[in-house]
């Protein structure tokens, strides 16, 4: 290992040598890697823009949240024990063909004192997730409203929302726990519906849904699974298309492996939505002071906005490099053949499924 620094008190560089591995994320992928790294006995290290571990699992969730996983599954180890450094910005990643060696420059920030340290290395894996930056739209008038807009990880609780007039912009898991959290507060949203979706009940013959595709996929193609899930849901959901939600053609399962679109499962805003407590809205023409005009036509007086639109992968603004990677941040080449690029570049977390799907028991 080597280090040039100075001794400036408020900003210092050095260089350090990694005689291993750098896993950039410390999500459950960079963890399970450094974990079994750390068992091997090889080195390694790994940088963390947050400033705890598994920061999606602490830092994006609002008060409400039940999480569809079994209250042990999050018990992440102490940063302590895996070689983690937080606080830890990446800043711009590239590979040097000249001393055939990568060269990840960050800045980590300690109070008011930043430090850019280059770490270099042979080996660089890339475990930053599909979910690393929130999604903001670009919609006209935004800046015109002049309400409160808040983007879904940020939203802890309707409380505040007492009362008032809210757009939720998606409707996705999170746009639909959002719109019937806010319900649950007395609020009156208003979930703008743009595309198709699909949504599933949480539980199916007593059983969790997700438990049960799992199951059937150990005996069943997948799209016999999709076609089966869709019919059980029609039975305990009706045809949700009476509601101005559309179901895509592509299975949930298929479309989940192909394109990453998770399906919804149903808390009760369905319920909801029948009564009229959320009121179903099309795509959003523009925003003005204190209103929102929608594609078909139709004003609304609204009071603040949610944006539940979604992440994406942060890839491409840290990391040069154009061969293994494709501009949306994700591998090329479709899981599982995308885990593996040329000079020592490697991708974990990135598979489109979710990672639970491949951390089932034989």
């Amino acid at each position: 290992m080597f280090r040039l620094s100075d001794h400036n008190d408020f900003f210092s560089r050095r260089r350090v040598w990694v005689n291993g591995p750098v896993i950039v994320g410390a999500g459950p992928s960079g963890l399970a890697v450094g974990a079994c790294l750390q068992e091997q006995g090889v080195p390694f290290v790994i940088l963390e823009r947050a400033d705890c571990i598994a920061s999606l699992w602490q830092k994006r969730t609002y008060d409400r949240l039940k999480l569809h996983l079994p209250s042990n599954s999050a018990n992440y180890l102490n940063s302590h024990s895996l070689n983690t450094f937080l606080n830890t910005q990446q800043r711009n990643t590239k590979y040097d063909e000249a001393c055939r060696l990568w060269r990840v420059k960050t800045v980590s920030s300690t109070g008011s004192t930043q430090t850019e340290v280059e770490y270099i290395c042979q080996w660089l894996i890339v475990a930053t997730g599909e979910n690393a930056d929130r999604v903001m739209p670009d919609i006209k008038g935004l800046q015109e409203f002049g309400g409160e807009v808040i983007h879904a990880c940020d939203y802890k609780s309707g409380e505040k929302f007492h009362g008032k007039k809210v757009l939720v912009v998606g409707c996705g898991n999170s746009g639909m726990e959002v719109s019937l959290d806010l319900c649950n507060h007395d609020a009156k949203p208003s979930m703008v519906v743009r595309s198709s979706v699909h949504v599933l009940p949480r539980e199916i013959f007593g059983k969790s849904t997700f438990e049960l595709a799992m199951f059937m996929m150990k005996w069943l193609p997948l799209w016999l699974v999709d076609r089966m899930l869709l019919v059980l849901t029609w039975f305990i959901l009706g045809n949700i298309e009476n509601y101005g939600i559309k179901r895509p053609s592509v299975g949930p399962l298929e479309l989940k492996n192909t394109q990453g679109k998770t399906p919804v499962l149903d808390i009760g805003a369905l319920e909801k939505i029948r009564s009229g407590e959320i009121n179903v809205v099309p795509g959003i023409k523009r925003l003005s002071s204190g209103m929102v005009e929608l594609l078909n036509g139709k004003k609304l007086k609204i009071d603040s906005v949610v944006l539940a639109t979604g992440y994406c992968s942060n890839v491409p603004y840290w990391l040069q490099e154009t061969e293994f990677f494709s501009k949306n941040g994700f591998p090329k080449a479709p899981f599982p053949n995308g885990w593996k690029g040329k000079a020592g570049l490697y991708a974990v977390g990135f598979t489109k499924e979710g990672s639970l799907v491949h951390l089932q028991m034989p």
